[in-house]
């Protein structure tokens, strides 16, 4: 069973977000098909495309798996639906959201799944805590830190300096 590394972008801004992140990452940490290799510092982030709402809590982490990229996001929505993610409006409140950043050097375009995520190289609350641990990334050509170096991260804070927040 061959196993790949793929990059995860977790966040959520209703309830205990922080606590459904950690929750997540837990839960794809224990299964046998998937294990969290690293997690980025929790970051703190400006409501963004709807910005009448709460602040997020942002991570990425990186996981080691051997689900194919459309049975990991399959994964991830069962994670997201068991702590009652409702999809009610794009870039709205949410409990927890999971998305699938990156899975090997696969670039695809997809109807379920486009990789690499088509909007994380604009999204400062994507590529700061990516580059806690894959700074060196390439995603579309270009290395994880050069796109953070472009990328707008006004008013993005971190919450907690620990890779093991998750732990906790």
């Amino acid at each position: 069973m061959a196993f790949e590394t793929a990059t995860l972008g977790l966040g959520g801004n209703i309830g205990d977000p922080v606590h459904s992140m950690a929750q997540a990452l837990k839960a794809l940490d224990a299964r046998a098909d998937c294990r969290v290799v690293a997690v980025s510092r929790l970051y703190r982030t400006p409501p963004w495309g709807k910005t009448d709402q709460s602040f997020f809590f942002n991570c990425c982490a990186e996981v080691s798996t051997s689900l194919q990229p459309e049975a990991l996001l399959d994964v991830c929505l069962d994670i997201e639906r068991g702590m009652k993610r409702e999809r009610i409006e794009r870039w709205g409140p949410r409990t927890l959201d999971i998305d699938v950043l990156t899975y090997g050097d696969i670039s695809q375009d997809a109807p379920r799944l486009e990789l690499p995520h088509p909007r994380m190289t604009d999204r400062g609350f994507v590529l700061m805590p990516l580059a806690d641990f894959a700074p060196d990334l390439i995603v579309k050509g270009v290395a994880v830190r050069d796109w953070l170096a472009r990328a707008d991260i006004q008013g993005i804070e971190v919450a907690d300096q620990s890779m093991d927040w998750w732990l906790a």
